[in-house]
């Protein structure tokens, strides 16, 4: 049925069909036409729909609001996004680490969380995760991690024993792993958990002096966590959950927010501190440099079109803005690249021209041509030229981001400090934040985790792991184990 008032179906080309229902035969009996292009072109269209998904974070969910800057900042950065009183759009998405595309929202894992501030000097991207740390400190061991992770070659099933192999073989893992086994392991929802960017950032004053900082979304909503009974039940019953009720609550008018606090560092202060302030598996204590509060992040828009809006949505942390730089973090100087290349792999060249990766202000750039480029390109399409093209300018926008380094060139961790060390910050987390009942269900969650097909000399690794966290704890992990 059909009315006067309703949209014609055409081709891609704008042109309407006839028929949604029947391809163009020989008589209602015979073979099909070649030449029913319509057909061929839903077919052929259907057969490429699947882009080739993100390696890691693969599944998740996205949606668009917009930060409202609240403090004032502007002693530590001249970038516009956080000066007083700005307002920027932008798009968040949320995702788990190690499973698919189709995967469960509520496996134990690491959240992501990434963002896209379409701000008046370009896009500027942050991707963290849910928890302050990371496994690892050096991104040649970041494809390995991921692949321990991910499934096995020879069965295509995860493997607990790959993970805890990889782990107690990596005693850097140690902070994040107490993290991903405590509550925060599975957030009850995307809205009731934190952000972080994890890495140590630059910020640049107008002035030009630099600083370091760290980032903290402090969600509005509350901490909470899923047991982990209850997200073996919802993984199930309901595998997009976190998906779901993210949708539901922005469509209800429940809008979730963040509130963005940062740790700021002054410059010098990195030279001589008790541990490498840049090493993505430590935290700095709130008590050496406390939370300043930068702003209101709140979310109220869901996508149109999720493919389009969400699952091409493109977070690089290489796009950082005026007033904003880099760290010596060698996560971060590694995660530059890696990125940008996943993104031209997955999505092509001009991913960028994709709407929801698009700047809102001009782009003015000598690239050109490649698969799926649709803005137009205009001579002189080289520099330096002397025909009117764009030129960069090194007055208006100088080089400001920078640290002076020296030395050899090796393979080696951090230099040592006093307070450097893999296990000690996870035993401050176990004793000191963790109360008796979040100390009872880590050593529950762990013991359940190793039960998983974690063999015998991995297993003895696992528990003097523990023990080099907290001897308590380690030992009642192989008691428990020993007792169930």
């Amino acid at each position: 049925m059909s009315n006067g008032n309703q949209k014609p179906t055409t081709t891609d080309a704008g042109i309407p069909v006839s028929s949604d229902e029947h391809s163009l035969t020989v008589g209602p009996d015979g073979p099909i036409l070649l030449h029913d292009h319509y057909l061929i072109e839903q077919m052929a269209n259907f057969n490429r729909e699947r882009i080739p998904e993100r390696q890691p974070h693969a599944k998740g969910s996205g949606a668009f609001g917009h930060f409202q800057v609240t403090g004032n900042v502007s002693d530590y950065t001249k970038a516009a996004v956080f000066q007083p009183g700005q307002k920027t759009d932008t798009l968040i998405r949320f995702s788990t680490v190690a499973g698919e595309r189709g995967s469960p929202d509520t496996w134990r894992d690491p959240r992501g969380f990434a963002l896209k501030f379409y701000t008046s000097e370009g896009n500027y991207d942050m991707v963290g995760n849910n928890t302050p740390v990371f496994f690892i400190r050096d991104p040649m061991k970041f494809q390995h991690f991921i692949r321990s992770q991910k499934r096995r070659a020879d069965n295509g099933l995860r493997g607990h024993d790959m993970q805890w192999d990889f782990w107690t073989l990596s005693p850097e893992s140690a902070h994040q792993v107490t993290w991903l086994m405590g509550d925060r392991g599975i957030p009850k929802t995307f809205r009731h958990m934190n952000g972080y960017s994890s890495h140590t950032y630059m910020w640049i004053n107008a002035e030009g002096k630099r600083f370091w900082v760290k980032y903290h979304f402090k969600t509005n909503q509350g901490i909470d966590f899923l047991a982990q009974e209850d997200a073996e039940q919802l993984a199930g019953t309901n595998s997009d959950y976190h998906r779901q009720d993210l949708f539901n609550a922005i469509e209800q008018g429940d809008h979730p927010s963040w509130t963005l606090k940062v740790q700021i560092m002054p410059f010098e202060e990195a030279k001589t501190y008790r541990f490498n302030p840049f090493d993505l598996t430590k935290v700095w204590p709130h008590g050496d440099y406390p939370l300043q509060e930068v702003g209101q992040l709140t979310l109220n828009r869901n996508p149109t079109d999720f493919h389009t809006e969400i699952e091409q949505a493109a977070f690089e942390p290489n796009n950082l803005v005026s007033g904003i730089g880099v760290s010596p973090d060698k996560m971060l100087l590694g995660r530059i690249f890696a990125y940008a290349d996943a993104h031209r792999h997955r999505l092509g060249v001009n991913y960028k021209q994709i709407p929801v990766n698009r700047p809102v202000v001009p782009v003015h750039s000598y690239s050109k041509d490649g698969a799926m480029r649709v803005e137009n390109v205009t001579d002189p399409v080289y520099a330096p030229n002397s025909k009117g093209g764009p030129s960069a300018d090194s007055h208006r926008y100088p080089e400001m981001a920078t640290w002076e380094t020296n030395g050899e060139f090796v393979r080696a961790a951090y230099t040592l400090r006093e307070d450097d060390d893999d296990f000690g910050q996870a035993g401050t987390l176990v004793r000191e934040v963790m109360d008796t009942a979040q100390r009872d269900r880590l050593v529950s969650n762990v013991v359940a985790h190793l039960k998983n097909g974690v063999s015998g000399p991995v297993l003895q690794r696992a528990f003097e792991y523990w023990r080099n966290i907290d001897k308590e704890i380690g030992d009642r992990i192989a008691r428990n184990f020993d007792a169930s």
